[in-house]
């Protein structure tokens, strides 16, 4: 293996030379990519809100240990993200730039570790700063870290883990170190998703060990050391939990949120064999071409002799978190998160080596498909179908927002043309960023469309709330948590259990309007039309607003 013609002194000055200007760049620009504008968007319906909202009452109960939502214990993820949540709360009281505000800074430290683990794994400085400048940019990426889910922090403790194993396997003086770290990153990131979080990241250095015959290098006593760190950080929130909850708690949360979720799709348009490779091109833009071109390129020199370690490493990631999720039938593309630090690292390198080469015709040809799809979203906004045009600002704001992208264009097009591959490069960083610019110059039409705030700030500042408000099932938690009114569900329930009630025939919704004085609504339109049909005999109905498709009527007994 190349590894073995290495030896630490080598290592050490080509690859560990680490840039604390490239890091501030870094961060600095993570910061313009992940946190800025984060007040600017309400919480979303219905996910964000959710974690939101049980961080929101853990915060009103005074608890650390027991997630709630609707005022009953709630275990569908363990409890490292709504800690994180609940801090934020903490630090920028209960705002929406206070709940995202820890999924930013996790979107930060996961540029920064890919920019190390690349520079420990390529000893180029070029590649390592590429290739997280791609992981930076790449629209998932961009979209994980500022929302809510656990999917963004429970990939970067994934990185780390893996990071501080690499860290450990080329720099064997610092093996006991490393060792320890990935451990206790794995630990962490099982409390923030489950067994998953140490599953994963042992299966893929099990799998490269095993490819590299070197399995012994786990077996000692650092490993002995860390796994023990391990159990004592883990295992405690899960044994009291299951101590004071028992089979509420692991059947919810062991079956229903993970064995059932392999057997059954909670989101069946999803459950495809093509699901996650399209949809993870799709999150790689405006990177996708190359990141499949890298991906090719990587296997193929898998057959060279001498193949870095980092190369075998990337590709063992990539096999098991494509392994542990393809079967599953509950897919999402959040899901497979932890796979796309590795295919970025890929991506980087075969970037940074394309805009070096002397044949400058592959980085051309694939220079111009990038700038073609990235053509796309202008057009999409000239010609935008009318039914989504309640998302766009007004017409003079989206001129000229349109206008400065296609000169940014220009300039993009010119490097291809002039060959200067390097600057394209980073032009392609600039014009995703400006790409993401339209959401603050959009926000105020997004917010209407895909939050519940301004119905919450229209009902709480113009009605007193009192008994359940009936919502219908995507606007429900949203509603809970801008107006903390009790809730019913006009229709199905969730994947997971919720205590509130679930009216799925007329007659329960009857019974609801009949058992209190004034009832509000959070309807879409079709539940809307329902609304008027059971109710035009028996009661009063007022259509109160519309904001976006939720809407707002109020329901008083004749």
């Amino acid at each position: 293996m190349r590894h073995l013609d290495l030896d630490n002194a080598e290592i050490m000055e080509k690859g560990m030379n680490i840039s604390a200007k490239n890091i501030l760049i870094l961060v600095v620009l993570s910061y313009l990519f992940f946190v800025m504008g984060n007040s600017l968007l309400y919480l979303t319906n219905p996910d964000e809100v959710f974690y939101a909202q049980t961080a929101k009452e853990m915060l009103q109960r005074g608890t650390w240990n027991v997630p709630y939502i609707f005022g009953e214990p709630q275990f569908e993820k363990p409890i490292l993200t709504y800690w994180l949540i609940r801090v934020g709360f903490l630090l920028f009281g209960v705002t929406d730039f206070g709940a995202r505000f820890f999924s930013s800074i996790f979107g930060i430290i996961g540029v920064v570790a890919v920019y190390l683990l690349a520079l420990l794994g390529y000893k180029n400085e070029k590649k390592a700063f590429l290739s997280a400048m791609v992981l930076m940019s790449s629209g998932i990426y961009i979209g994980m870290a500022r929302i809510i889910l656990t999917d963004v922090i429970f990939s970067v403790l994934i990185l780390l883990s893996l990071t501080s194993f690499y860290w450990a396997y080329i720099r064997r003086e610092r093996k006991t170190t490393g060792v320890i770290l990935f451990y206790v990153f794995s630990s962490l990131a099982v409390l923030t998703k489950g067994p998953l979080g140490f599953i994963i990241p042992l299966s893929v250095i099990i799998l490269f060990l095993w490819s590299v015959k070197e399995v012994k290098f786990l077996f000692c006593k650092s490993s002995c050391l860390g796994f023990l760190i391990f159990l004592l950080i883990a295992v405690p929130w899960y044994a009291l939990v299951i101590k004071q909850y028992g089979h509420t708690f692991t059947h919810e949360f062991f079956y229903n949120d993970h064995i059932r979720r392999l057997i059954e799709a909670e989101h069946k348009r999803s459950d495809t064999w093509y699901f996650y490779p399209l949809s993870t091109m799709i999150g790689m833009l405006p990177w996708s071409v190359f990141v499949l071109a890298a991906l090719v390129v990587h296997v193929k020199n898998l057959r060279v002799q001498n193949v870095f370690p980092i190369d075998r490493f990337l590709i063992c990631w990539i096999v098991v978190v494509f392994g542990i999720f393809q079967p599953a039938h509950s897919k999402l593309i959040s899901y497979i998160m932890p796979m796309f630090p590795a295919l970025v690292l890929m991506t980087g390198n075969y970037v940074q080596k394309l805009s070096e080469d002397t044949n400058k015709k592959t980085v051309s040809i694939f220079s111009l498909i990038t700038c073609g799809i990235l053509l796309i979203f202008p057009i999409i906004l000239i010609f935008c179908p009318s039914e989504y045009s309640r998302y766009l600002p007004s017409k003079t704001v989206l001129w000229l927002y349109v206008f400065m992208y296609m000169v940014s264009m220009l300039f993009l097009i010119g490097t291809v043309i002039k060959a200067k591959y390097g600057v394209f490069n980073y032009l392609i960083v600039f014009q995703t960023l400006l790409f993401l610019s339209f959401v603050p110059i959009a926000c105020k039409n997004i917010n209407k469309e895909m939050s519940s705030g301004n119905v919450g700030a229209f009902l709480k500042e113009n009605y007193k709330i009192e008994g359940r408000v009936l919502c219908t099932k995507h606007f429900v938690r949203g509603v809970r948590y801008y107006t903390d009114a009790d809730v019913a569900v006009w229709g199905g329930g969730f994947f997971s259990p919720h205590p509130i009630p679930m009216l799925n025939s007329d007659e329960k919704v009857i019974k609801l309007l009949e058992e209190q004085p004034v009832t509000y609504c959070v309807l879409s339109r079709s539940s809307f039309k329902d609304l008027e049909r059971i109710t035009k005999d028996r009661f009063s109905l007022e259509k109160l607003d519309v904001i976006g498709e939720q809407y707002i009527a109020k329901v008083e007994v004749k």
